[in-house]
């Protein structure tokens, strides 16, 4: 049975500083409660220091995490790090009702962080063998700025992004990134001194609403959560 296109608000949800514990059990619970007519969501957060394994991660890539916490996630890909300073947005969308699938949803937050890279005056690209946005530099150097790892249930998305903006990135030379051995992380601070997490959310939140698809076009009611459990909002 296929699903046709319904045109839905997208709630949009500004949780500030989160443990990683809590949104995974609350995006779990989401997902698994949902139904046809359930409101597609963005969740725009922060987290503590974490180090996140992916379901299929190899523990090799640990390379030395010494006090972060290391948690193990249902989301596919290998150990990447969280930490204050980078924006994460998690996408809880129904891909039946959208007609698309989990590539074309990856190429889709891709290019939103590639277009908000844009307006900070930083050239950005995708790599077809490595899911992600990476920034040029000299010597042909591609350092990572933003990562994504996803899972879908039931045709319905959770997990999402990461893009770093203004961050320790000291704690991702204790891992290999995303199971790149030897890979470079940079942020938009490297670029732009002011950059703020709030301003590039909400530069973000404008792209991704226009990258999602047709159902996304209209944003419908923002709800501001800050530092409150979704349930409650």
């Amino acid at each position: 049975m296929t699903h046709e296109p319904l045109e839905m608000p997208v709630q949009i949800r500004h949780l500030g500083r989160c443990r990683y514990e809590d949104t995974l059990a609350q995006m779990q619970e989401f997902t698994a409660a949902r139904g046809p007519q359930t409101a597609d969501e963005l969740w725009f957060l922060e987290h503590d220091p974490v180090f996140t394994q992916g379901q299929a991660g190899k523990p090799e890539h640990l390379l030395a995490p010494g006090s972060i916490p290391v948690v193990q996630s249902n989301r596919g890909g290998q150990v990447t790090y969280h930490g204050p300073g980078q924006l994460v947005v998690y996408v809880l969308l129904d891909l039946r009702r959208r007609g698309y699938g989990s590539r074309a949803l990856v190429t889709r937050l891709e290019q939103a962080m590639i277009d908000t890279l844009a307006g900070f005056s930083i050239g950005a690209a995708a790599r077809a063998d490595a899911p992600g946005v990476y920034v040029p530099f000299a010597g042909g150097e591609l350092r990572k700025i933003g990562s994504i790892g996803l899972r879908i249930s039931r045709g319905c998305s959770y997990h999402g992004l990461a893009l770093n903006v203004d961050m320790d990135l000291n704690p991702f030379s204790r891992i290999n990134p995303c199971g790149l051995r030897g890979m470079r992380m940079t942020q938009i601070a490297e670029f732009d001194a002011a950059a703020t997490v709030g301003a590039v959310a909400r530069d973000l939140q404008h792209r991704l609403l226009a990258r999602l698809g047709p159902a996304a076009t209209e944003p419908g009611a923002t709800v501001v959560c800050q530092n409150a459990a979704v349930g409650r909002v």
